[in-house]
């Protein structure tokens, strides 16, 4: 888009201020390459992570038994190994994404009920977006970035490795994105409150065992969820929306935006906030399974018992 810093503009600047770039180059070098040819390396990966080094399989098939007792063992292990697939997709699609023009993305993604979000860009109001690692979470955001008309900030926890992390957030930043660090949040909202935007959240990642939570039941189990939204949006007067993302074919999706919440604030929403949000989302993942991200350590922890006989 014009306008819009290149992503090799910024990964230069970065360079020349001493960060290393190793994996960055190697990143920025795939995205050169035909979607087709990084489908191809995407098969491979899943096949390389599933056949043979078994990476997070055993956490995986564990999840999915869990959240799906009712299936059978042949069900389960479908959607495991599709699960695989739709991963090493999603792997392709990113490092394509990361390095493709808003017309391209939007071509991929489409968000089919905007009217719903300009209504509230017309009032100048900010918005809380939540989704959840689905389908391809990373054209997500960048498709909303580049469509929506409003400033974006992803909320991200940054990654281990520096030299990566500055690629994704400068990619991420591309088309007036402005990538949030979840440690930053709170300057962001006291300084910055008065800028409409839409604060984005992949609000699926668990909290730490010692961070403030919100339990329920999510797919069959005890799971927390990140205590705090109904802070944000109090705060910020601003609406709740849940991002239902729909894999349509390959390579090509669909977004739907669903209100969870919106102010007048008389009470405080998170609870209501929380279960709208798992609701949908389990609801999605029910619809097509293998499209979740069940590698990551979700339920990292159990219920204490102290809050499990309190809520039986």
């Amino acid at each position: 888009m014009s306008g819009s810093p290149s992503i090799d503009a910024l990964c230069f600047a970065r360079t020349i201020h001493g960060i290393p770039t190793t994996m960055a180059f190697l990143l920025r070098t795939l995205g050169l390459l035909p979607l087709p040819v990084l489908y191809a390396m995407g098969r491979i990966v899943a096949f390389v992570a599933f056949d043979i080094m078994h990476w997070h399989r055993q956490l995986a098939a564990a999840n999915i038994a869990r959240s799906f007792p009712e299936k059978s063992d042949a069900e389960r292990a479908s959607i495991l190994r599709n699960a695989y697939v739709n991963l090493g997709r999603t792997f392709a699609e990113a490092v394509w994404g990361w390095r493709a023009d808003g017309h391209a993305l939007a071509q991929r993604v489409v968000i089919d009920n905007r009217e719903l979000i300009n209504r509230f860009i017309t009032e100048r109001k900010s918005v809380v977006l939540l989704s959840a690692h689905f389908c391809n979470w990373e054209w997500l955001v960048l498709a909303a970035c580049a469509e929506l008309g409003i400033p974006i900030s992803p909320l991200y926890k940054p990654l281990r490795v520096s030299s990566v992390d500055d690629y994704v957030h400068d990619a991420r930043a591309r088309f007036g994105g402005r990538p949030i660090a979840l440690d930053n949040l709170l300057y962001e909202l006291t300084f910055r409150a008065g800028e409409p935007r839409a604060f984005a959240m992949l609000a699926d990642q668990t909290p730490a065992r010692d961070a403030p939570k919100h339990w329920r039941r999510f797919l069959n189990q005890d799971t927390a969820f990140y205590a705090g939204l109904g802070m944000i949006a109090r705060y910020l007067d601003a609406p709740v929306i849940f991002v239902a993302m729909r894999r349509v074919s390959r390579g090509v999706y669909s977004a739907h935006l669903h209100l969870i919440a919106e102010p007048p604030y008389d009470d405080d929403p998170e609870a209501r906030i929380v279960d709208g949000y798992a609701t949908l989302l389990e609801a999605e993942i029910r619809r097509t399974p293998a499209d979740f991200l069940w590698v990551h350590r979700k339920w990292k922890y159990p219920k204490p018992a102290e809050e499990a006989a309190a809520s039986d």
